[in-house]
């Protein structure tokens, strides 16, 4: 059985790798299909798109994160089989784009006051074709000698609780579980593990999300313990929801994880993919 990827990022988010470039890597290390879900926008899927149809023996599979808020989280959906051209998700996605941009520039006037030279123009000649994101802010500032390693700048600059970080406008799980349905996609509860919650909060998450159309969870991904595995394997069986898993590959963006293999022992078997496939091929046959 062959190995997938169900999780990856592109210079159209916050990766390293161009979507044809991580299309020709998971063509080359063998995988069976990849997805590529990058944060809040689609704007990869077409030059993905193209690059798979050079691989007979690789599926490739439009998706996207969608970052959302619950009870003071950052919690993430997947969606996978996206019909990535649907209206009304193109209408929301352009509203992610302009909330991004009006906290970019607020970032920017930020930083700025703290001494460092950094403007959202520059960022986006630096970094053209992408959403702008924070590991964009920490190679910029890397790259231009402002700080000593990408750790320092979200230390020192723009983590969570820093003095020129500015928060997102986000929308809740629910809203992000009823944006894939509508685009006709699989969603799918992201590195649940992550969120530190304990089993009984985490829980009772995913029965809300259930209700709303939840259809699968991460259960396996780059970080987890084989105990926290486990876990998430439970949690699917008991809410009868398909199993997924990733890399969270986004090239040198984020470290020591590589496609298809994350830390080197991920293994998503291919079981998992067909399963997600057969689902959404009768969401549309059910329409």
């Amino acid at each position: 059985m062959r190995i997938v990827d169900l999780h990856t990022h592109s210079t159209a988010s916050d990766g390293s790798v161009r979507p044809s470039q991580l299309v020709k890597m998971a063509h080359d290390k063998g995988l069976a299909a990849l997805a590529l879900t990058d944060h809040d926008t689609v704007a990869g899927l077409d030059e993905a798109a193209e690059a798979a149809k050079a691989y007979d023996d690789l599926e490739f599979i439009p998706g996207i994160e969608f970052s959302s808020e619950y009870e003071g989280r950052d919690i993430h959906i997947v969606g996978l089989y996206m019909d990535y051209r649907n209206e009304s998700v193109a209408a929301r996605l352009d509203e992610f784009v302009d909330s991004r941009v009006r906290r970019n520039i607020r970032m920017c006037e930020l930083l700025r006051e703290n001494g460092l030279d950094i403007s959202f123009d520059r960022l986006q000649e630096a970094f053209p074709e992408s959403v702008i994101t924070r590991a964009h802010y920490a190679r910029y500032m890397l790259e231009h000698k402002m700080v000593g390693s990408l750790q320092e700048a979200f230390d020192r600059y723009i983590g969570d609780r820093c003095k020129c970080f500015v928060p997102r406008e986000k929308i809740s799980p629910a809203m992000a579980v009823k944006m894939v349905l509508e685009a006709g996609g699989v969603p799918i509860l992201a590195h649940p593990v992550l969120y530190h919650m304990s089993d009984a909060r985490l829980r009772r998450l995913v029965g809300e999300l259930k209700e709303e159309g939840l259809m699968g969870i991460e259960v396996i991904y780059s970080t987890y313990t084989p105990s926290e595995e486990r876990d998430m394997k439970r949690i699917a069986s008991d809410f009868g929801l398909l199993r997924s898993g990733g890399s969270d590959f986004h090239g040198a963006n984020k470290e020591g994880i590589d496609l298809g293999s994350g830390k080197g022992r991920l293994s998503v078997p291919e079981e998992y993919y067909l399963a997600i496939r057969e689902a959404a091929d009768n969401k549309a046959l059910a329409k």
